[in-house]
């Protein structure tokens, strides 16, 4: 808004800082309509050639996952730095393309550009988004004995999510626990989304007492530990674990999926009615979800945190707020066209089975950004490779 007002009242006009932050802007909430409209502007001002720009408009283009442009962006970089190589390495990995991000890597060392922490960072997330277990551990080697750069961590918490995702839960423990510096939060919250993929509760358990110890548990992670218990069938311990939630006063943070449509930015939240439109979306996810279960989607109960019945907890799941800012996109765009949306909370599975199935049927690529990573779904497929 005000980058806009900026330019309409030609007074003090963006410049190449300006249009730096608004890039950044535009790539954290996925908002590519508005971010061509900055490209653009960028080009017309004569900002094109540069780089510290050309870079941010990579990742702002691999965010909205417009690989094509991002990619196009890139090539019209004269001379590449590490930055430049580093976003294009990051955004084939964040969209699912993690062999491509590895050559693009053998490429710039061809090139005699020395890899950063960065580098490192696009290629073990390269490899945790395509379950590349091997690759990944040899480049977390490689990094301190080749490069000397001592693994930070981000790296770390890539090679966690990677053995996580792959089955690994005691193997990525160790690697916490062996780390040469000082766990956060952040990767410990990694091992435990893993736990809750895989339903290791007991390693589940023993994780939250560590974020204890960092008195840096959070109601989210009380959820993904509900999530291990309900899936696993053990309502006792969702019972124990919601009393104690409700006595020490932990309020967990609602849902909420926005989607970018002609500039404007349109927020949902579970079971949402506040949208001027709410009566059309609701009858379009109502059509939406008879038509992917004639193709067979089928929701999957273990995402609802209560003791219900299979239909009871099948209708819970059906007004996510994923699925309503999907069912919006169909309402108001025409066939075929790209639907991104952005969620602050990790995605359920029933709603990843859901977009997966939606693209297929719709035929429609649907691009969604969750807290840890990207889902890009296509064809019926999903470029995390179900990778859960």
């Amino acid at each position: 808004m005000l980058f806009d007002n900026m330019k309409n009242e030609g007074v003090c006009e963006p410049d190449d800082v300006t249009c730096l932050l608004v890039t950044q802007a535009c790539a954290n909430l996925g908002a590519l309509e508005f971010g061509e409209k900055v490209h653009r502007y960028i080009k017309e001002r004569g900002y094109g050639a540069a780089r510290n720009l050309s870079n941010s408009l990579i990742s702002m283009y691999s965010r909205c996952g417009c690989l094509d442009k991002a990619y196009d962006v890139f090539k019209g970089i004269g001379e590449k730095n590490v930055i430049s190589w580093s976003a294009m390495i990051s955004g084939l990995a964040m969209n699912g393309f993690g062999r491509d991000a590895i050559l693009a890597f053998e490429e710039m060392m061809k090139t005699g550009v020395i890899p950063d922490e960065q580098t490192f960072t696009g290629l073990l997330s390269a490899c945790s988004h395509c379950g590349l277990v091997d690759e990944g551990m040899e480049f977390l080697n490689q990094m301190s004995k080749e490069f000397g750069i001592m693994p930070n961590v981000h790296h770390y918490g890539c090679v966690v999510d990677l053995l996580g995702r792959a089955g690994l839960l005691e193997q990525a423990y160790r690697v916490i626990i062996s780390m040469k510096v000082k766990p956060d939060a952040t990767i410990w919250r990694t091992l435990l989304g893993a736990c809750r993929i895989h339903g290791h509760f007991t390693l589940g358990e023993r994780v939250i007492e560590h974020l204890i110890e960092l008195k840096a548990q959070e109601a989210g992670d009380y959820v993904l530990l509900l999530n291990i218990y309900s899936s696993t069938g053990s309502w006792e311990k969702v019972s124990e674990l919601r009393k104690f939630l409700k006595d020490k006063g932990i309020q967990t943070t609602p849902g909420c999926s926005s989607i970018e449509l002609k500039g404007i930015v349109h927020e949902f939240i579970v079971d949402d009615v506040s949208h001027p439109q709410k009566h059309e979306i609701y009858n379009k996810l109502d059509e939406i979800n008879k038509q992917l279960k004639i193709a067979g989607y089928v929701a999957e109960t273990t995402s609802e945190l209560h003791d219900l019945g299979a239909e009871e907890k099948a209708n819970a799941l059906s007004y996510h707020s994923e699925k309503l800012a999907l069912a919006f996109g169909v309402l108001v765009t025409r066939p075929g066209t790209t639907l991104r949306v952005t969620k602050n909370l990790r995605i359920c599975i029933d709603c990843h089975n859901f977009a997966k199935f939606l693209s297929g049927v719709y035929n429609r690529q649907l691009i969604i950004r969750d807290r840890t990573r990207f889902h890009h779904f296509r064809d019926g497929h999903c470029s995390c490779n179900d990778y859960w």
